[in-house]
């Protein structure tokens, strides 16, 4: 027994070794650069550090309002902790999401093993590590794979707190964490815990009666974390993400509208049938479904460049056929774990489906890990049922699905770590890094920088990547910003000014800014610095650099008057 137990741990300590070396080799070069969220998360983060206020001059936030697209503040205020220790770099802001998904692989452990034994929880837990999905967003700073680790933690805590009460307040918090981490996790959690409850019902009437104080000190935490989540989902403030991606936009009453046109239905009956409402349902229920598909699981995994690997599955194609193999096996075995897993799949896509672009692998993070379990379950079952038919037979299959395994495990991480870094850079914003050094080389001799706003939010880069003291930011007399289409747009700090591409002038150096507050006059004895795109520039300016995808096209083209 004392054998059995020592090799567990040594088979659990070795994936979630493995897991971990996954997630943090070549953290700061690959995915190839930090995106836009992932340098406001850091500046932000930074900024609390050194002032104890976000970017906005706002003291301690419970959200950030960045951009305007509003984030949650857990995974910042963790980065804070983060750059206290390590300072400002690429692998500080991705580490809490690096450790999160190595979490994620040992609570996948934890929890597989609680509902189903120790080789469906060793088996989960490997899957977790290598498959695509957890293994990709476990590598970029996305407030989602925190969010997942803190879930599914909090539920493996919340089924041991069914037979021992005291673990109810762990979960509590944890769960309660993760509501103020992701925005997914504000819907899926909520509606996870009441049907967790539900399908526990007899057991937890039961403790109540035996230890109301721990079911009501858990209460207390619930509460302190929900109620105000509830509330500011209400304003405007809480709304203002899902308002940008809602499925009824614009675009959806015009269709809505053309459908009432095109029905021919006597007058009045066509408002009946397109209408906001019975679009919203229908394109709901199409969303969720397709979470469900051959296309987006094992082949392509959603449309997003920064949330997987182009044209390759979530999880690997072999294992498509142990997950149908699982999902049978749990249906037909109608048990409390197997509702609890069943449950868990067919709520994880309901916030996704709520958005214009599903299927989307980040916002159905909350569905990790459960096609892994699912998938264990299949090959487990499988091989046991192949070993009583022959001995032979269940070698032979095994070895083969081993090779197959591993061969498209070599594919993907050969794929990630060397085409997709060089292939995708621009969906990084890769070059806004080398731009700002330069900047920083010619900074004491030039009056002022010019940048383009082409890739988004250059202001937040060079903000990070200088790095910017936050107190004399949030102090610039010289900050002009301005909100415009639900967004807030900086044109000016300092001596940094930032244009829209097609504002750069062709003929003089005279540049407009967006807001109209100010225009940069680049004529005469004033010395101006111009980070832009591929030949837009006035004429006559010097090009001093060029800056490069990592595929060799341009992404900066770098001039001075």
């Amino acid at each position: 027994m004392l054998k059995k137990t020592t090799s567990t741990n040594a088979l659990l300590c070795f994936i979630i070794f493995l897991g971990f070396i996954l997630r943090v080799i070549l953290i700061d070069r690959i995915p190839p650069a930090l995106n836009w969220d992932e340098v406001s998360h850091g500046y932000n983060a930074y900024s609390v550090l050194k002032t104890a206020k976000d970017e906005w001059g706002v003291n301690f936030p419970l959200i950030f309002r960045a951009y305007g697209d509003y984030k949650l503040p857990v995974y910042i205020y963790l980065t804070s902790i983060s750059e206290f220790f390590l300072g400002l770099t690429p692998l500080v802001v991705r580490l809490p999401s690096v450790i999160a998904g190595t979490i994620t692989v040992l609570f996948t452990y934890l929890l597989a093993k609680k509902l189903f034994g120790e080789k469906i929880g060793l088996l989960s837990a490997f899957f977790v590590a290598v498959e695509p999905w957890s293994f990709f967003l476990s590598r970029g700073a996305f407030e989602g794979n925190l969010s997942l680790a803190l879930i599914v933690s909090g539920f493996y805590f919340f089924l041991k707190g069914i037979k021992d009460t005291k673990y109810l307040l762990v979960s509590s918090l944890l769960l309660g964490l993760s509501v103020w981490t992701y925005n997914s996790a504000r819907i899926f959690v909520p509606l996870m815990i009441g049907s967790s409850m539900v399908l526990n019902r007899k057991r937890l009437r039961g403790l109540w009666r035996e230890e109301k104080r721990n079911f009501i000190t858990a209460g207390i935490v619930g509460i302190i974390f929900f109620v105000p989540m509830f509330y500011q989902l209400l304003n405007a403030v809480g709304q203002a993400r899902y308002s940008k991606v809602a499925i009824v936009d614009e675009g959806a009453i015009a269709q809505i509208n053309e459908k009432r046109l095109e029905a021919g239905l006597p007058y009045g009956l066509e408002k009946i049938f397109y209408n906001k409402a019975t679009y919203f349902a229908g394109r709901f229920v199409k969303n969720w479904i397709s979470h469900f598909s051959l296309d987006f699981l094992a082949l392509n995994g959603g449309s997003h460049y920064q949330f997987s690997l182009p044209n390759h599955g979530l999880i690997y194609s072999i294992n498509i056929v142990f997950f149908v193999v699982g999902l049978l096996f749990l249906v037909k075995k109608k048990t409390l774990e197997s509702a609890f897993l069943i449950t868990w799949l067919f709520l994880s896509p309901v916030a996704s489906s709520l958005t214009r672009e599903a299927p989307h692998a980040l916002r159905t993070i909350t569905m990790i890990p459960m096609p892994m379990i699912i998938v264990s379950l299949g090959v487990v079952k499988s091989f046991l049922y192949l070993g009583k038919k022959s001995h032979l037979l269940f070698l032979a299959a095994l070895i083969v699905y081993i090779l197959t395994l591993f061969s498209s495990a070599e594919n993907y991480f050969k794929r990630y770590f060397f085409d997709y870094p060089r292939s995708y850079s621009w969906s990084w914003q890769y070059g806004y890094k080398e731009a700002v050094d330069y900047i920083k080389e010619k900074y004491a001799d030039i009056d002022k920088v010019i940048i383009s706003k082409k890739y988004g939010e250059p202001h937040e880069f060079v903000l990070f990547f200088w790095p910017w003291d936050p107190a004399k930011y949030i102090n610039d007399p010289n900050l002009i910003r301005f909100a415009r289409s639900d967004w807030f747009w900086v044109d000016r700090f300092d001596k940094f000014y930032f244009v829209n591409d097609w504002e750069i002038p062709k003929e003089k150096g005279i540049f407009v800014l967006e807001s109209k507050k100010e225009i940069v006059d680049c004529t005469g004895k004033i010395k101006c610095l111009l980070i832009t795109t591929p030949g837009n520039y006035p004429v006559g300016w010097k090009k001093l650099k060029t800056i490069n995808f990592l595929d060799g096209r341009t992404a900066f083209e770098i001039y001075e008057n």
